[in-house]
Order: C-alpha cells, then structure tokens, then sequence
C-alpha cells in the first residue's frame, strides 16, 4: 500500500523505520516544522524529519494539518495514513481522504490515558502495568475501534522516558502487523471498553513533588515527569530538578525519622522526608546549574535545607532558568 506517515518525536522514528523496510511505500513523511532547541535555540529537524532524510524519504514540514497541508498529502495519492505522535489534529476532509482512513499508534491500553501524555499519566497514577494500542483514528479524541494491542509491565524505577522508548519499540512491530492486514483485507478493530481516563499534556508545575504524600507516590510522580517536564522540589525559593530518585529507608542512619520536606545526608547521597519515610536523591540540578551528585549539592549550601511543601504559600518562582 501507499503510505503517507505523520509523526514529530524520537518514539515515532521506530515505526517510521519499520515501515520503510515493509513491503510498503511510503509516499511522504509529515511531520512539525523545525523547532529551536537547546540554550542557544537553534533551529532544529525534528527526529522524524531527520529519520526521514536519512531514509531519503519527502517530508511536509507542517505545525497544523489545514487546507495547505491537506491538498500537499492528499496529491500524494495515500491508501492509509499512519499516525505516530505527530503533536496535530488530523480533521475532516483529511480523515477521510485515503482510501483506509488513518490508524494511530496509542501508548496505552485505550481507552485508558486519552490524550497528549499517556505514559507520563500512567506512571503517576501508579499504573504497573501499560501498554500501546493500533486503533481507526476518528474525529473523537483517541477513541476509535482498536486493531491490535500489547501489554507491558512497567518495571521497577523505570522513567516515563525509558517507558517510551520500549513502547516505542514495541509498538513500531504493531503498526506494521496492523497495516499488513489492512492491506491484506483480514484486520479486524474492535470498540473500545471501559471507562475513558484522560492524558493532557503535562505542565512545569506537575513535575512538582508532593511530599506530604507517601514516598512512593512521590517517587511515581517523579518517574512520570522524568524526563520530561521535569521532577522538582523548591528549596529556598528555587527549583531543583531531581534527575535520579529511589525509595530510601523509612528512617536514617541515627534511627531519625525525617519530616516532610526536611533533609539529611547519607554517604553519596541525600535523603528527603516523605509522609511514610524518605526518597533518596542520587542526582539533582540547582537553578542555574548543571546535574550534580546529590551530596555535592548539599555540601555546596549554608546551613541545613529544607524543601517547600506544596500546602505552604505558593512564592515566585523564575519560570526558566529554575528548570
């Protein structure tokens, strides 16, 4: 079949290639405009724009799916759309324009976590097990009868970040079963069960830390947020980033059970009081500064920290350069 394949970030490259190497063709690639990253904001190709050009693929660099971009995909003359992250709606007359429609790599097991951000909202919710879904892209969001899916057990510690790139993974070999049938006339979709849960995409401020809650549900927010937006506490009217944490003893060394919020050292690492024990802290990054061993961030400060508690008073944080 032709092809025309949609996505921006790194998780959608695997399916790319998968499907590049099908029997298939793909007759363009589209995919966001060239974005500016890093501190000096260079303009940069997205991972599928370079995938794309390595594999000498055309590509539509495009940040909305509008009339313009409609007439360039559909003169590509598709009999199926893939979707893999794309960070865009795909809207009427596009839907309907290839002869198959348009089939969407999901990650989760729909109709849980709909949305933006459905492996970030797993893990926060504390969900152990997730997954990735093929389904019929419809005009509802993420809410289309589901070709194929797969079960994945979260294993323990893993990041938001290392979870996608299983998924990712896993998740290209689905695409290709899903369009091999389509094309052979024997894929079969069924409607979704169950309860919708709902993804959004995740802000700065849900990459903070609650540590009036329990040390797991900490640590499963900071493995949600990592990495991407970020894992943070506030410590003296600045955020700092936690970049590596696991569940650490109930009290210290000395038999002290921690308040929440407050700190002690331990060896190479720092622990922080939660509602039910401590989360260790191997690696963290001040304001302004770069990612440190926990310890040398705590040997660097004057006088004892205590980290903010998110029941306190909100005070003014920078909204940059603290991340």
């Amino acid at each position: 079949m032709r092809i025309v394949f949609a996505g921006t970030p790194a998780p959608a490259v695997p399916s790319l290639q998968a499907l590049a190497a099908s029997a298939h063709e793909i007759v363009g690639v589209v995919t966001r405009t060239d974005a500016p990253l890093g501190r000096k904001r260079v303009l940069t190709p997205s991972a599928v724009a370079q995938a794309a050009d390595d594999l000498g693929l055309p590509v539509i660099k495009t940040d909305r799916l509008d009339a313009e971009a409609t007439a360039a995909i559909t003169a590509l003359d598709p009999d199926l759309g893939v979707i893999v992250a794309y960070g865009g709606l795909v809207r009427e007359p596009l839907l309907s324009a290839p002869p198959h429609g348009w089939i969407n790599l999901h990650f989760s097991l729909l109709p849980r976590w709909r949305g933006a951000a459905p492996v970030q909202h797993a893990l926060i919710a504390g969900d152990r097990t997730t997954g990735a879904a093929v389904f019929q892209l419809v005009p509802a969001l993420d809410a289309g009868d589901v070709y194929a899916q797969l079960r994945y057990d979260v294993p323990r510690g893993q990041t938001a970040g290392e979870v996608l790139d299983v998924l990712a993974s896993l998740g290209a070999g689905l695409v290709t079963e899903v369009v091999d049938d389509i094309a052979t006339g024997t894929a079969h979709a069924t409607a979704q069960q169950g309860e919708p849960t709902l993804a959004p995409k995740l802000t700065l401020a849900d990459g903070a830390l609650d540590l009036e809650a329990s040390a797991d549900v900490v640590l499963d927010r900071y493995r949600g947020t990592t990495p991407e937006p970020g894992a943070h506490l506030v410590v003296d009217d600045q955020r700092l980033k936690v970049l590596d944490a696991f569940r650490g003893p109930d009290v210290t060394a000395d038999g002290e059970r921690l308040a929440p919020g407050a700190f002690a050292l331990s060896g190479r690492d720092v622990l922080v009081g939660a509602a039910d024990g401590t989360v260790l802290l191997k690696t963290v990054q001040p304001a302004g500064k770069g990612a440190m061993a926990a310890a040398d961030w705590w040997r660097g400060l004057r006088g004892i920290p205590r980290a903010a508690l998110l029941s306190e008073p909100a005070s003014s944080l920078p909204e940059a350069g603290a991340r």
